[in-house]
C-alpha cells in the first residue's frame, strides 16, 4: 500500500472519530436541555400542587371554623326525623350555624360520626363544628322530648304494635294494619332500599316488617306521633346499624333479610348467660350438614303463641316457619335482634357443636352428639 493511501485512510478514521465526537457532544447538549426542561416542569408542577393544596387546605380549615366566634345568640334549629348528614348540613348552613354544608357532610363521614338525633335545638354561630356534632349526638334533645318509646330486644312485631298502641292511645289492630298496608310498605321500600326489598313480600311471611324495627329508645316531640313517624324513626336506626355490617354480610353472601332472620333466631334462643356466637355456630353447622335448625322459637312463632315450654306435639305444627319440619332459615325474622345477635350471625364461633339446651336456671349447655344432648335433656329437663 502506498504512503498516500495510508494517509488517506488515516484521515478517514480521524474524520469518523471527529463526527462521532461531535454527535456525542450534541447528544449531551440535548440531554442537558431535556433534563433542564423536565426539572423546570417538575418544579412548576410541584408549585402548582402546593398552591392548589394550600388553597384547598385553607378553604377546608376555614370552613371548619365557627361562623362567628363572638356571637352567642341562640338560634332555634329543627332537625326532622330521618334527616341525612347532607340534609342536616344544609339546615345548619341555612341557619348560620356552620359555614359549609358540603364540608360538614364530608367531615362527618371522615370522622365516622352517626346517631344524630332529630328534634329542636338551640345553637349559636360561635359553636365549633365538633360542638355542633356533639350536640346532635347527646341526650339534650331527649330532655325536651314530649315522649320516649323503648322497644326491647327480642320483641315480635305484634308486641311492638302493642307498645306503640299503648304509648299513642291507638288501637292495637289499627297499628298492626298500618304495618301491613301495601302502599305504606311500598313507600318505605323506596325510602330504605339498602334494607328493604322484595324479600319482605314473600308469600310465606306473616309480617313484612318483622325483625326490621330496631330495638332502642326513641324520642318524639309530639304527644301522639303518627305510626309513619314512629316506623320511620325505627327504620332510620336499623339502616344506621346495618350499614356497619353490610360489607361483612356481602362478603358472606348474605342479604339483609337473611342476616336479620338468622340474628332473630339467635336473639330468641339466647340468654344473658350464653355466648351467642356458639349458638350461631350450632345453626351454621346444622345447615352445612343438611340438618334442620330445630329451634323451638320458630315453632312458637308459627303457632302465634307464647309458651314456657314446647311439647313434642307442637313440633308437628305445619308452617313454613317450623324449622323442625323445614330445613334452612325460616321465611323471615321472627323478632327484632340487637347488635350482639347481628354480630353473632356474621361471626359464628368455629366449633363442632350441633346441639344446645337451655336449662331452667337460664344456662345453656352445648354438646357435639345427639346422645350427649339426650343425656343433658334427661338430667336437666325430664327429671325436673
Amino acid at each position: 500500500m502506498s504512503q498516500e493511501k495510508k494517509k488517506n485512510r488515516t484521515l478517514d478514521k480521524n474524520e469518523k472519530r471527529q463526527l462521532i465526537y461531535e454527535k456525542l457532544v450534541e447528544q449531551q447538549k440535548e440531554a442537558k436541555v431535556v433534563r433542564k426542561i423536565v426539572f423546570i416542569s417538575a418544579i412548576l408542577l410541584l408549585l402548582l400542587i402546593v398552591s392548589i393544596g394550600g388553597g384547598g387546605y385553607l378553604f377546608v380549615s376555614n370552613a371548619l371554623k365557627p361562623v362567628d366566634e363572638t356571637n352567642d345568640e341562640k338560634v332555634e334549629v329543627e332537625i326532622p326525623i330521618g334527616s341525612s348528614a347532607s340534609s342536616i348540613g344544609q339546615i345548619l348552613e341555612e341557619h348560620g350555624i356552620i359555614r359549609d354544608a358540603q364540608i360538614f357532610k364530608y367531615y362527618v363521614k371522615f370522622k365516622n360520626e352517626a346517631g344524630f338525633m332529630a328534634g329542636n335545638y338551640h345553637m349559636h354561630p360561635s359553636m365549633t363544628i365538633d360542638e355542633v356534632i356533639s350536640s346532635l349526638k347527646t341526650g339534650t334533645v331527649l330532655e325536651n322530648a314530649v315522649m320516649t318509646m323503648t322497644i326491647p330486644e327480642g320483641k315480635q312485631l305484634a308486641q311492638i304494635a302493642e307498645i306503640i298502641a299503648e304509648k299513642t292511645e291507638r288501637k292495637h289492630e289499627d297499628v298492626l294494619a298500618k304495618f301491613n298496608d301495601q302502599q305504606f310498605l311500598n313507600t318505605l321500600m323506596e325510602r330504605y332500599p339498602t334494607i328493604l326489598d322484595e324479600e319482605i313480600f314473600n308469600e310465606d311471611i306473616r309480617y313484612p316488617l318483622e325483625g326490621y324495627l330496631f330495638p332502642a329508645t326513641y324520642p318524639f316531640y309530639t304527644e301522639h306521633p303518627s305510626v309513619e313517624e314512629i316506623v320511620t324513626a325505627m327504620l332510620d336506626k336499623t339502616t344506621e346499624v346495618i350499614a356497619e355490617y353490610l360489607p361483612l354480610a356481602e362478603e358472606h353472601g348474605m342479604t339483609v333479610h337473611e342476616l336479620l332472620t338468622m340474628a332473630s333466631l339467635i336473639e330468641e334462643e339466647a340468654t344473658k348467660k350464653v355466648d351467642r356466637k356458639k349458638i350461631s355456630s350450632v345453626f351454621y353447622n346444622r345447615m352445612e350438614t343438611g340438618m334442620p335448625l330445630q329451634t323451638d322459637p320458630t315453632v312458637l312463632y308459627a303457632q302465634g303463641e307464647h309458651k314456657s315450654r314446647v311439647y313434642y306435639s307442637d313440633l308437628k305444627f305445619e308452617s313454613p316457619y317450623n324449622t323442625y319440619l323445614h330445613k334452612g332459615l325460616p321465611p323471615g325474622p321472627i323478632a327484632n335482634a340487637g347488635t350482639m345477635s347481628i354480630e353473632a350471625a356474621l361471626n359464628p364461633e368455629e366449633t363442632d357443636l350441633f346441639y344446645f339446651l337451655a336449662t331452667p336456671e337460664g344456662n345453656v349447655l352445648f354438646s357435639k352428639t345427639y346422645d350427649e344432648h339426650r343425656r343433658l335433656v334427661a338430667e336437666h329437663i325430664t327429671n325436673q
